[in-house]
C-alpha cells in the first residue's frame, strides 16, 4: 500500500503543500483560517499521514532521537528510574530514546558510540549506576552530551543526587526526635570517601552528616568502617557497635543494605526499632519499604534525574552541576530515645 504523502494530504485539504506543511509543522504566520488547519488535520488523520523523518533530519539537522549510554543502568532494577525519567521526557519532547548498555567493556562502548553517532543523534546522555566521576570518551566531546548521576573533568553539564543535603535531613530528623548523646554511624569507607572515581556520595553524606551534627554541637558518639556497604558488613558493624557500655540511641547508615543488616544484628541481640534504637539511611531500596517497621531513608530521585538530564540536553543549559533534591521516606524506623 502507497504511504501517503504531504501532496496528498493537501489535495485532500484543498490547500497547496506549502500551506499544509506549515500546518503539520506548528509554523506561525500561516494566516489560514481555524477552518483550514482543521482540514488538514483531518485530512492527514483520515489518511495515515506520517512525516518523513528522514527528509526533515536533512533539512533541520536534527533527528529526534537522544542517545542513553551506560554502564549497567539497563539491567539494574535500582537504578531503572533513570532510564524510565528519561523515556518520559523525551516523549514529551517529541524525542525517541535510544539506550545502549556497555556493561563495562571498553571495546564495546567504542562500538556502540560509534554507531550512535552515525545516526545522527541530537544528543548523549552518558549515565553511571553509582554515583562518580566518569572519563567521558573522546567521541561524545565534540557534541552535545550531558553525565547523569556523574561527573567529569571536561566541565560538561551533570546531573547528581543532592546527597550532602540529604545527609543534613536525615540528621536533622534525629536531633529533632532528641537524640543526642549517642547517635552512632555505619559505612564509613576511606576508599569511597577519598576517590571520586569510586564513589561521590559517600563523601557528600559525610558532609552533610557532620554539618547537621556540628550545627546542633554534637558529636558522633561511634563510627564503624565497612569494606563495602552490603547487609552483612551491616549486621557485622551494628554487632561491634552493640559491644560498647552503653549502646547507641540511634545509628545512620551510609545506603539501604548496611542498614538491613543492622536491622537483623538489632534483632538477633533482641532490641526494637526505633523503641531500643532508631534507624535512618539513604537511597529508598526497593526492599526498604518491606523492612518492618519500614525505613526512614533519603530517596535516590532516579526518575526526576533522568527528565532533568534530557531538558537540560535539549535546551542547552549552561554547564553545571545540577542538583536534584533527595525525598525522605519518613517510615517507622525513627522515634524518640529510650528513657
Amino acid at each position: 500500500m502507497r504511504r501517503a504523502t504531504l501532496a496528498d494530504v493537501a489535495r485532500r485539504a484543498g490547500l497547496s503543500k506549502t500551506a499544509a506543511s506549515m500546518v503539520l509543522n506548528g509554523r506561525e504566520g500561516t494566516r489560514l483560517s481555524v477552518e483550514a488547519h482543521q482540514r488538514v488535520f483531518a485530512a492527514a488523520e483520515e489518511l495515515g499521514y506520517r512525516p518523513n523523518v528522514a527528509a526533515r533530519s536533512l533539512r533541520t539537522r536534527k533527528t529526534a532521537t537522544i542517545a542513553f549510554v551506560s554502564d549497567i543502568v539497563a539491567t539494574t532494577r535500582f537504578a531503572g528510574g533513570l532510564i524510565r525519567g528519561a523515556l518520559d521526557a523525551a516523549r514529551e519532547r517529541d524525542h525517541v530514546l535510544l539506550i545502549t548498555e556497555t556493561q563495562g567493556d571498553a571495546a564495546f562502548e567504542r562500538y556502540a558510540i560509534e554507531a550512535i553517532l552515525d545516526r545522527r543523534v541530537d544528543g548523549v546522555i552518558y549515565a553511571a549506576m553509582a554515583t562518580r566521576r566518569l572519563t567521558v570518551p573522546t567521541a561524545l566531546l565534540g557534541g552535545p552530551v550531558v553525565l547523569l548521576n556523574a561527573t567529569s573533568q571536561d566541565s560538561l553539564p551533570c546531573v547528581l543526587p543532592d546527597d550532602e543535603l540529604a545527609g543534613r535531613a536525615v540528621t536533622e530528623a534525629l536531633l529533632k526526635q532528641g537524640h543526642r548523646e549517642r547517635i552512632a554511624l555505619i559505612g564509613r569507607n576511606r576508599l569511597k570517601e577519598r576517590d571520586p572515581e569510586v564513589s561521590l556520595a559517600a563523601e557528600a553524606r559525610l558532609r552533610g552528616i557532620r554539618q547537621a551534627l556540628a550545627g546542633a554541637g554534637v558529636k558522633l558518639y561511634a563510627e564503624a568502617f565497612c569494606a563495602e556497604w552490603l547487609p552483612e558488613y551491616g549486621y557485622t558493624a551494628m554487632r561491634t557497635i552493640l559491644r560498647r557500655p552503653a549502646p547507641p540511641t540511634a545509628v545512620i547508615c551510609m545506603n539501604d543494605r548496611l542498614a538491613f543488616g543492622a536491622y537483623q544484628a538489632l534483632a538477633d541481640a533482641g532490641l526494637a526499632i526505633p523503641t531500643d534504637m532508631s534507624v535512618v539511611s539513604f537511597d529508598d531500596d526497593p526492599i526498604a519499604s518491606w523492612l518492618r517497621p519500614g525505613l526512614f531513608t533519603a530517596a535516590l530521585p532516579h526518575e526526576q534525574m533522568g527528565q532533568r538530564a534530557v531538558e537540560i540536553l535539549l535546551d542547552g543549559q549552561p554547564t553545571a552541576a545540577h542538583r536534584v533534591p533527595m525525598p525522605l521516606r519518613r517510615r517507622r524506623s525513627i522515634g524518640p530515645p529510650a528513657t
